[in-house]
């Protein structure tokens, strides 16, 4: 069992797998049947998730999409139609991470709901239904086991953050609620995973794919980017929207993302650590 002294520091093993799959782009597969030292509740596995999925997704928000539409880039619904020189929205993105991630990590589940979705297969139901009602009172989390699926699941509010977002939604031809409000609840991130508790190194590994998954997405709009006709193609290479008709490389925006995330995600990781360790096994 890896023990964790009271002035944060943490076994040489630990440490080593934290600086692997926190600090390194590509870290090794785990082996078949990996997972033992400490447990993590899976609940608190999704909370760590989800913080490094919203550091990422405001980042590609603010310094891309934001940024971006200064400069004159498009980022619309359709931007994977051949025709269409646009980008994905912020939520596009994530659904974009979303199956990258769930290939990977089949046990894993990631979607943005709400109870006024713009297309149906968003809308939530069931349990997900009632837990939604009151993460958008409350705007705290709701995490609880489902024991008919054998999957732990967390719901993190989703707020109307940025103007763009407000008047995309009201805009569109599709949307069932056309009166949506700065700040707002506007769904709620929906994670799920098969089990109650989540190895050390799992987890770890969980983080590393999430990245990488993100980095992926962000790489599959610049392939995109590649395509554009020539006066309406960004520079793409180190800089970023703020200076100019730029987008930065994948190998740019992995770095940022790590910059950005790396320190907060490490102090998660120890705070879950610290807890008292759970008792019984995974599942």
């Amino acid at each position: 069992m890896i023990k964790i002294k009271r002035n944060g520091w943490i076994g040489g093993a630990v440490f080593a797998l934290l600086a692997i799959y926190l600090f390194v782009s590509a870290p090794p597969a785990l082996p078949d049947g990996a997972g033992g030292g400490r447990m993590i509740p899976a609940g608190e596995a999704l909370a760590l998730l989800d913080a490094e999925n919203a550091a990422i997704r405001a980042m590609y928000t603010r310094e891309i999409v934001g940024e971006g539409q200064k400069q004159g880039l498009a980022f619309r619904e359709d931007w994977k139609k051949p025709e269409v020189a646009a980008g994905p929205l912020p939520a596009l993105l994530l659904r974009e991470t979303s199956n990258r991630l769930q290939v990977q990590v089949p046990e894993l589940g990631l979607f943005l709901g709400s109870d006024f979705p713009l297309v149906r297969e968003n809308l939530f139901r069931g349990e997900q239904a009632t837990r939604y009602q009151q993460v958008k009172k409350t705007l705290q989390p709701q995490v609880y086991f489902d024991q008919a699926l054998g999957r732990t699941t967390a719901m993190f509010p989703d707020r109307a953050s940025a103007q763009g977002c407000v008047t995309c939604h009201n805009a569109h031809p599709g949307t069932p609620k056309k009166d949506w409000v700065l700040d707002e609840p506007m769904g709620a991130t929906t994670w799920s995973y098969a089990g109650k508790q989540v190895s050390t190194e799992t987890m770890l590994r969980m983080i590393a794919v999430l990245r990488a998954s993100a980095v992926d997405a962000y790489g599959s709009y610049l392939q995109k980017v590649g395509g554009f006709d020539a006066a309406a193609r960004p520079a793409i290479g180190d800089k970023w929207p703020r200076d100019g008709f730029f987008l930065p490389d994948r190998e740019t925006f992995r770095r940022a993302v790590e910059a950005r995330n790396s320190a907060a995600t490490l102090a998660g990781l120890f705070a879950a650590l610290e807890r008292k360790p759970a008792q019984g096994g995974q599942r």
